[in-house]
């Protein structure tokens, strides 16, 4: 009697289990179904940018829909990088010296290398979001697609979402990226790096200390909240906070923390600690930086 009561509970368990398979499998199928459909109406929406005009020629064609020639792949970039400048390039800016800022330039050169390069959106999203259909139609991070409600709500908080009036107002304006590896070390780049009008750091990359190898100028930090500085005082009081938001929690942590509210993590930080302190303990993993 026993074996037959725990020959129908495995029966029902497995029952169960099939079920949620095909629960789940279903929807992974729907969801592949929906992305080829979203990236078959990509591809028709880009076949005006690419023509292909046998088996073995596509054509290529810049942001005003001109055929570009064969000095460019079939993505639109020139195939030859390492040419000169073009000549109205080095005409234009023939007498500017080497390091100066030099007024459209980059975008200029962008344009000669890619010629579909364009620049349809702002920097920062603004209240007019709204209008920018193509970047509603995906979900983080290749779009807001979900999000206008949580960012209408911050937008309104924030007001601001340009550059300072001191950078806005300059004519020209150099930027440099700087990263977190330890490349830095010892090669004593800052002064060099702090002489650009624009210097954008990520994530909680430290600048208090190594001053003389990253410098102690940041205009913008750019960051997502689980690699964003955790105490306030650890920001640069003139820098710029700049969310890139991967995911919708990542949209609805930075309305946290706009409106005072308590922060709810997209994950729970301290217990992944706990479970590493223990790995460390265990000496399953070593820490090196004595951080965790």
């Amino acid at each position: 009697m026993g074996l037959l009561v725990f020959v129908r509970n495995l029966l029902l368990a497995l029952c169960l289990f099939l079920v949620l398979g095909f629960l789940y499998y279903s929807a992974w199928k729907l969801h592949l179904l929906q992305w080829e459909e979203d990236s078959s109406k990509y591809s028709h929406s880009s076949s005006s940018q690419e023509k292909r005009v046998s088996d073995s020629v596509v054509l290529s064609f810049d942001s005003a829909g001109q055929a570009l020639g064969s000095e460019y792949d079939r993505l639109g970039f020139l195939l030859n990088l390492d040419s000169k400048l073009p000549a109205e390039l080095a005409t234009k800016y023939a007498n500017f010296s080497e390091g100066a800022c030099k007024p459209g330039y980059a975008s200029a050169l962008m344009t000669a290398i890619f010629p579909r390069f364009s620049k349809p959106a702002p920097m920062f999203l603004d209240d007019s979001f709204r209008k920018w259909a193509r970047i509603r139609e995906f979900v983080p991070p290749f779009g807001i697609k979900g999000q206008d409600n949580l960012i209408k709500a911050i937008l309104s908080a924030t007001k601001e979402y340009r550059l300072t009036p001191a950078l806005d107002s300059l004519r020209c304006r150099r930027c440099i990226i700087v990263g977190n590896g330890g490349v830095l070390a010892n090669k004593s780049l800052g002064s060099r790096i702090d002489d650009y009008d624009i210097v954008v750091r990520l994530n909680s990359a430290p600048v208090k200390g190594f001053e003389k190898d990253v410098g102690s100028k940041t205009t913008l930090r750019i960051t997502y909240p689980e690699g964003a500085m955790q105490r306030p005082e650890q920001y640069e009081r003139d820098s710029l906070f700049v969310l890139a938001g991967f995911k919708w929690q990542d949209f609805k942590w930075l309305k946290y923390i706009v409106y005072k509210e308590r922060v709810s993590w997209t994950h729970n930080i301290q217990r992944e600690k706990e479970f590493l302190r223990k790995l460390v303990k265990a000496r399953v993993i070593t820490d090196l930086s004595s951080g965790i």
